[in-house]
């Protein structure tokens, strides 16, 4: 199992949008509507499809050499690269106790509003680290 992965990926340009082929890996076929999209559902797709894989325990085929994808004028050869550790332990969903401080006034409002303390900084630390 290898930490990062680079595969090429074929890039289908249509008007209603773009489909994306993996050569090396059938079934993971993620699409987009705009080039920045296609880049970020390629590598989510990617990533997907690989720990899929890892925990079927299939082996992971090598990438084709790019010189050995043939394209039509219409697509376009993309390297999608994935560095694997952080997805496998999003994906573990393993939780962690945290001791905090706040303010006493701050955590009396908090309580009379019923607010979700572990929701919040989940949804804040996802903030601060643009997850």
């Amino acid at each position: 199992m290898k930490d990062t992965y680079i595969f090429p990926a074929v890039f289908d340009f249509a008007d209603d949008g773009i489909s994306i082929e993996f050569p090396d890996l059938p079934g993971c076929l993620p699409c987009a509507g705009s080039e920045e999209e296609a880049i970020v559902n390629a590598k989510e797709a990617l990533m997907l499809h690989l720990y899929g894989m890892e925990q079927d325990g299939e082996s992971i085929p090598e990438p084709s050499k790019l010189k050995s994808i043939t394209t039509e004028k219409n697509q376009a050869i993309v390297l999608v690269d994935v560095f694997m550790p952080p997805f496998r332990e999003k994906q573990r969903t393993k939780y962690v106790k945290k001791t905090l401080s706040i303010p006493s006034w701050l955590n009396a409002e908090a309580e009379h509003s019923g607010i979700n303390f572990s929701a919040v900084l989940q949804e804040a630390l996802k903030a601060q680290l643009h997850l």
